[in-house]
């Protein structure tokens, strides 16, 4: 295992209590059953960005599922239900999977674990510089690069946007790490209600999920 472990995997590993991260690991699965950890980018990026993350979570001892998707195309609900049934496709014999989602790919895993039917056994869910408050930079960029990023206009801070009408995951542990010099979602913009940790790192949106400490 590396020496520094990735925040995320911190996240998934350690019971949430406030940042005591310290505090002894517990069974979550019968001895030698692995897990698996649901990777998904961010806008305009592809499931390369997310390959050392990959890496990291593989060396660690989970199964991981790295999925791509075009944000050319699609609003979220489309790729929502797309990427479902790719988990379900791909999920194999884990009993038990946690997500990592890069900013809007945190906001597409909220999305399907908001459904009614949401993939079953679900852990926890890392989301690394997610705009859960919509982003003041989707309102300035919206009216005029939605036609090419549609999913853009769903994260605009309008209470009437998709990012902001999604309910409150129930069930599921959430842990946010955003990038204090982000320059597309503010730390104010990151918060979800019902997150149980939420950390700031140094560094920005683009590159958050390639820092040694995440």
């Amino acid at each position: 295992m590396r020496p520094i472990l990735l925040l995320a995997l911190i996240l998934l590993a350690v019971p949430f209590v406030g940042l005591a991260w310290a505090r002894p690991l517990e069974a979550q699965t019968a001895p030698g059953e692995r897990e698996l950890v649901v990777l998904l980018h961010g806008m305009g990026r592809t499931s390369f960005s997310m390959a050392p993350m990959k890496e990291a979570l593989e060396a660690a001892g989970f199964d991981v599922l790295n999925i791509g998707y075009s944000s050319y195309c699609c609003g979220i609900a489309e790729l929502g239900a797309t990427i479902r049934e790719q988990i379900g496709a791909g999920r194999g014999h884990h009993a038990r999977v946690h997500f990592v989602g890069h900013s809007l790919g945190g906001i597409i895993a909220r999305w399907i674990l908001a459904q009614p039917s949401p993939p079953p056994g679900v852990g926890r869910l890392v989301m690394l510089a997610p705009p859960n408050q919509g982003s003041q930079s989707a309102d300035f960029y919206a009216p005029v690069a939605g036609w090419l990023l549609e999913p853009l206009d769903e994260l605009r801070t309008d209470a009437r946007s998709t990012v902001c009408q999604l309910p409150e995951i129930m069930g599921v542990e959430v842990g946010i790490i955003a990038a204090r010099d982000d320059g597309k979602v503010e730390v104010a913009e990151t918060h979800v209600a019902g997150e149980h940790a939420h950390v700031v790192v140094e560094g920005n949106h683009t590159f958050i999920m390639r820092r040694d400490d995440v």
